[in-house]
């Protein structure tokens, strides 16, 4: 079951700009700086309430979110949602009929198993699915 709107993620050409705006938009600096080596890409997270912003900057022309923001302005990339057992819930959204993008999850940013809806199935919307965990015990 969704339990929380964990994240939005914004893909920005930019990644240094667009910190600077957020943090001055919101009034705090990011939390955390990460490079995600398996997706090419470098991700700063804010805090806003019990949810976050994601900025997303691919690091290579192979990676989605360069291929996303190619010939296109940046924006919402995706909604995040907190799930307490992503493979249930990944089991159950396969039986309503979803398609999901892996079969398994995969390691993320900020410390969680991911995987994502495709947004043909989600009208139109890329919908991440997220669990915290510890990824030294993460054997997916």
């Amino acid at each position: 079951m969704l339990t929380n709107l964990e994240h939005l993620g914004l893909a920005v050409h930019d990644l240094e700009a667009a910190t600077d705006l957020y943090a001055t938009l919101l009034g705090a600096g990011p939390y955390k700086k990460e490079h995600v080596a398996s997706e090419a890409v470098d991700t700063v997270f804010f805090q806003v309430g019990g949810s976050k912003i994601e900025l997303l900057a691919g690091t290579s022309p192979d990676s989605a979110i360069t291929k996303f923001l190619a010939g296109k302005p940046e924006g919402i990339h995706h909604v995040a949602f907190e799930v307490d057992d992503i493979r249930a819930e990944m089991a159950r959204l396969r039986a309503e009929g979803f398609v999901l993008l892996n079969e398994e999850p995969k390691s993320g940013a900020d410390n969680k198993l991911v995987c994502f809806v495709h947004p043909k199935s989600a009208a139109g919307v890329l919908v991440e699915l997220c669990q915290t965990t510890d990824l030294a015990d993460f054997n997916g």
